[in-house]
Parts: C-alpha cells; sequence; structure tokens
C-alpha cells in the first residue's frame, strides 16, 4: 500500500461544485449531494476504501463487513468536514454549535500570557474547531504545516472565499517557520499542528500504535518540547450534523523530551480514535509495511 506523499485529497472541480451549492442552497443541501458521491468514492475509489478496511481489521479488530460499513461511513463523513470547513470561509458557520470537555484548560493556558501548542491529528475535524473557538479562546490561532494543497485548489479558495481563517506557518528546509513560531509564541498565541503524519526522509520516531509499531513525525514534538509554552492535546469530533464535541487534555507544563510527549500523544491518540473509527481520514498504509 502507498506511504503518504505530503498531498491533501481532492479535485478542484469538487471543490467548485461544493461551494456553489453551498452559497447557493445552503449547507443541507450539500449534504444531500454529497451521499451520492460518498457512494460513488466508495465503489470507485478502491485503493482509498482498501486501505482503510486493511487498518478496521488489522489495528482495529473489525471483522470485513462491519470495517466496510464504517468506511463507506467514513467517506461520508470526510466529505462533511470540507464542506464544514467551506461553510465558515463563505460566512455559513452559524448554525454550527460545539460542545468542550476542558474548556478550561486553554482558556487558563491564554490567560497564563506563555501561549500554547496545540497538538492535534487527522482525526476529527480540528480547523472547524478552531473557527468555532477564535473568538472565545484566541483570536489568532496558528497552524503549522506542510503547504501541500494543490495550487489550483489553493489559488480558487482564495479567490472565492478570502482563504484560510487562521495563520497559515509553512514549514520550510531553512527552519524560518521556527522563528515565527516563537514569535507567535511571545505574542501569547497558538500553534496548532497535527502530530499524525510521518513524510517519507523527515526525522520521526517509531512507537507502538494499536499494537503495531508507526512511524509518527519528531518535528512537531521537538518544537512542542523546544519552547517555554504549554502542550495540549485536542480534538474535534463531528456528533450530529452541525455539532461538534471538542476536547483538551490537561497541558504539559514540565520539560519532557520529544519522545516523552510523542508517547503521551500517542495514547490520547489511541483513545480517541477507538471511540469514533469512523473519522480517521488517513488514506494510506499508516504502518508502511
Amino acid at each position: 500500500m502507498s506511504r503518504w506523499d505530503g498531498k491533501t485529497i481532492g479535485s478542484l472541480i469538487g471543490y467548485k461544485i461544493f461551494l456553489f451549492l453551498i452559497k447557493t442552497f445552503g449547507v443541507g443541501f450539500a449534504y444531500l449531494v454529497l451521499q451520492v458521491v460518498a457512494y460513488y468514492y466508495f465503489f470507485f475509489s478502491t485503493r482509498n476504501r482498501n486501505t482503510l478496511v486493511d487498518f478496521y481489521t488489522t489495528a482495529l479488530k473489525y471483522k470485513r463487513k462491519d470495517a466496510l460499513r464504517l468506511t463507506r461511513k467514513n467517506f461520508y463523513r470526510f466529505g462533511q468536514t470540507l464542506i464544514d470547513r467551506s461553510a465558515f470561509l463563505v460566512n455559513k458557520g452559524h448554525k454550527y454549535t460545539y460542545s468542550f470537555d476542558h474548556e478550561d484548560y486553554l482558556i487558563d493556558m491564554k490567560n497564563k500570557g506563555k501561549g500554547g501548542i496545540l497538538l492535534s491529528a487527522h482525526l476529527g475535524n480540528w480547523e472547524t474547531a478552531g473557527n468555532l473557538l477564535r473568538k472565545r479562546i484566541s483570536s489568532k490561532i496558528n497552524v503549522v504545516m506542510i503547504d501541500a494543497e494543490v495550487e489550483k485548489i489553493k489559488t480558487f479558495l482564495n479567490n472565492n472565499t478570502g482563504g484560510s481563517l487562521f495563520n497559515i506557518i509553512p514549514i520550510k528546509n531553512d527552519l524560518s517557520h521556527i522563528i515565527k513560531i516563537n514569535n507567535a509564541i511571545s505574542k501569547n498565541e497558538f500553534i496548532a499542528i497535527h502530530a499524525d503524519r510521518y513524510l517519507e526522509g523527515a526525522k520521526s520516531v517509531e512507537l507502538d500504535f494499536l499494537g503495531k509499531k508507526a512511524k509518527f513525525p519528531l518535528g512537531p514534538f521537538i518544537i512542542a518540547s523546544k519552547f517555554s509554552a504549554p502542550v495540549t492535546f485536542v480534538y474535534a469530533i463531528k456528533k450530529t450534523t452541525y455539532h461538534y464535541a471538542l476536547s483538551a487534555t490537561r497541558p504539559i507544563t514540565g520539560k519532557l523530551s520529544p519522545e516523552e510527549i510523542a508517547k503521551e500523544y500517542v495514547v490520547e491518540l489511541e483513545r480517541k480514535l477507538k471511540l469514533n473509527p469512523e473519522q480517521w481520514f488517513n488514506y494510506y498504509d499508516f504502518y508502511q509495511s
């Protein structure tokens, strides 16, 4: 099976169609159309389907028929996260609500004036969570990422929606992103990083994940260890049509090594994944066998 190549999934025509549907008919109608699209991808996107089925059967021990059912639901949930993301970009996010387990942790981090590092994964929809929290928790959230969206898609979204509501800090070979992270933390801002996708050739840490060895990128955990800001693991799980359940773990404030933070991260990732397997959005061989 394939390795992750640093690119996101999606086609330009798909973004154009769904952005038009959201703007013209609303999010609910876009969801209806998505049901057909999700079934199409389930039947014809065989590589992604087989990768997920294999993950569900080998890592999570589902029977094949249950894994297939879960995969169908996964494709639909993934489409919903893209629609939800777009809804906020075109000012259609007013319908969304959320509950937050341990919201006080983030409020406390903000009030202490040290900024904070939020580690998450491609599980659920953290970007929508950030949109919901921008006014209540922090007006400035910086997302550190490999800037690998297909250029045509990114240009289209920028021209038609104004682009991301977050400040993007792209990872650069010259390490200029480290300076930007330091500047943001010194201003009591939050740094958000996905820490689950390992890109071939990058520094990694190998850890036990659901009973098998898997590589995780070491970079996010080096950042979490290097700076004096508290570190928490955050997730946003879609529970109903317009409602998200957000969570944060007790912040790590002591000096831990990158490997120690990574181990704690994986424990929480496993817990969240077992509770919400249909929202695991890694469509490649996670164990890279």
